[in-house]
């Protein structure tokens, strides 16, 4: 049985919890001085790439910035240019050009890109759209190699059924597995985290007022020579089966601090709704602009969380939390205490993408693995309720949600004509 499913699913998030939160509220001040710090193992890491955007040539400087023995030896996307224009990038940056080791026979292309990266390094960064994340990490843990894991980790609840699975046998084999959600690495966040949860700062929890409202994002436009999978691919923002909606691709950040705040256990329903006001050109596919969803826990605290891309709309991005004893914001690192003086945060901010890899290269040389795959499932899954409670117009529990068999995408990866879903209007039917 799966370890997220039924009470054998609830004793391990009890566990697993237990352990992720001790990890993420451990000693913070020790963080930035990591960089470098070896027991003994000076051999290179091999670095691969697999997913060449913008995310991804940030995640291969921050993977080389953390370990001065690592290399960068392959890198892979399913187009050669996107390829080609990181590699580029990466050789350009001066700080890094000597260790960028890539030659021409390892720039790989297609869809088994991942495939041929993995099977040439230790070391694999994954930031693809996430649709492939499942399929990619199966394949690297498969083949002994540690992952750097972008958020989400899937689209739908098969792909992340496949991860937790994929995480458990990293776990056995001594694999780290470290998350793209970052704010977990954030030291600011960090600090104003454990003053909340083991000072009890502001009492007990009661609510969280949680929201991702920001503005649109990219678009790269139409060829007259792509097909339609090559389009639905370079524009992969727009369609749920690829990014999962931006609730899961950009605003699960957010969803997974909520989480963390409420020791990461999963949330027993939620009641969504969304839709598309602004972004209504066919151009933008089939995703949502807005989101609005009531999460509620077994333990009678309430998540109200909003999520919107539209430009010209006013943008807020925090968690304001609601406690029996004062309220605090946890990006601003503020914490107001009915009695006493206000708190804010005034030590060391380090890149927390840098942190985050600084953590996963020492794991690897101190032979001590991380292993993320808890909460980079359950805050995952949390997106994933607020989309399917939204695009269906019901309330759904986390075990609807989990156990669904619905599966995103086509069966085939390859190029050529492929419709595109048409938008979910609530009540008419399907839960994605």
């Amino acid at each position: 049985m799966n370890e997220l499913s039924s009470s054998s699913r609830r004793t391990f998030i009890k566990s697993s919890a237990a352990t992720a939160g001790v990890f993420a509220l451990g000693a913070t001040h020790a963080l930035a001085d990591s960089q470098g710090v070896h027991t003994g193992v000076d051999e290179t890491l091999r670095v691969g790439l697999i997913g060449c955007g913008g995310r991804g040539t940030g995640a291969a400087i921050d993977a080389l910035a953390a370990d001065p023995n690592a290399k960068l030896v392959a890198i892979g996307d399913t187009f050669v240019d996107r390829a080609e224009q990181c590699l580029g990038d990466l050789k350009g940056n001066k700080d890094f050009a000597d260790r960028i080791a890539v030659d021409e026979e390892h720039v790989f292309s297609g869809f088994d890109n991942y495939k041929q990266v993995i099977d040439t390094c230790d070391v694999v960064i994954l930031t693809t759209p996430p649709h492939f994340r499942p399929l990619h990490l199966e394949y690297a843990v498969e083949k002994g190699k540690h992952v750097f894991v972008e958020k989400p980790v899937a689209v739908d609840a098969p792909g992340v059924r496949s991860v937790i699975e994929s995480c458990r046998k990293a776990k056995e084999k001594g694999l780290s597995i470290v998350s793209g959600l970052c704010w977990r690495y954030d030291l600011g966040v960090r600090e104003t985290m454990r003053r909340i949860l083991e000072e009890k700062a502001i009492g007990d929890i009661v609510a969280i007022e949680s929201s991702y409202n920001t503005n649109t994002l990219w678009h790269r436009g139409d060829k007259p020579d792509w097909s339609r999978m090559e389009y639905q691919l370079r524009n992969w923002l727009y369609f749920t089966w690829l990014s999962g909606d931006h609730i899961m691709e950009q605003a699960v950040h957010s969803l997974d601090k909520t989480a963390w705040l409420l020791g990461d256990i999963q949330p027993e329903s939620a009641m969504a709704m969304g839709g598309r006001q602004q972004r209504t050109d066919p151009k933008y596919g089939h995703i949502y602009d807005h989101f609005t969803v009531f999460y509620k826990y077994p333990t009678g605290q309430h998540v109200y969380f909003t999520c919107r891309q539209q430009d010209g709309t006013s943008t807020h991005v925090d968690e304001l939390v609601l406690g029996t004893k004062g309220q605090a914001e946890v990006l601003r690192n503020k914490i107001d205490p009915q009695e006493g003086k206000t708190w804010r945060y005034r030590g060391e901010k380090p890149s927390m993408y840098r942190v985050e890899h600084e953590h996963f290269f020492k794991s690897i040389r101190d032979g001590e693995p991380i292993n993320n795959g808890h909460y980079m499932c359950n805050s995952t899954m949390i997106g994933l309720m607020g989309r399917m409670s939204a695009y269906s117009g019901k309330t759904l529990t986390w075990d609807e949600c989990f156990n669904s068999e619905v599966r995103l995408g086509p069966e085939k990866y390859e190029f050529g004509d492929l419709p595109e879903p048409l938008v979910a209007i609530p009540g008419k039917g399907g839960t994605v």
